[in-house]
């Protein structure tokens, strides 16, 4: 079940380790600062794959 802070923040970086292990790293308000914290991580740990998502659920 979802929180109100996460209907608050609908964008979601997920971190991509293994196929169907994926993990939500952080959430956000808005798309630009989501994607810059996916650049961010994605510089600072290029081992594992970054994604941003758009969580409506």
């Amino acid at each position: 079940m979802k929180t109100y802070q996460d209907l608050l923040k609908p964008w979601a970086v997920f971190c991509l380790k293994e196929a169907f292990c994926h993990v939500c790293v952080a959430r956000f308000r808005s798309r630009t600062d989501a994607e810059q914290y996916r650049s961010l991580m994605s510089r600072a740990n290029s081992k594992f794959f970054y994604e941003v998502v758009f969580d409506n659920d």
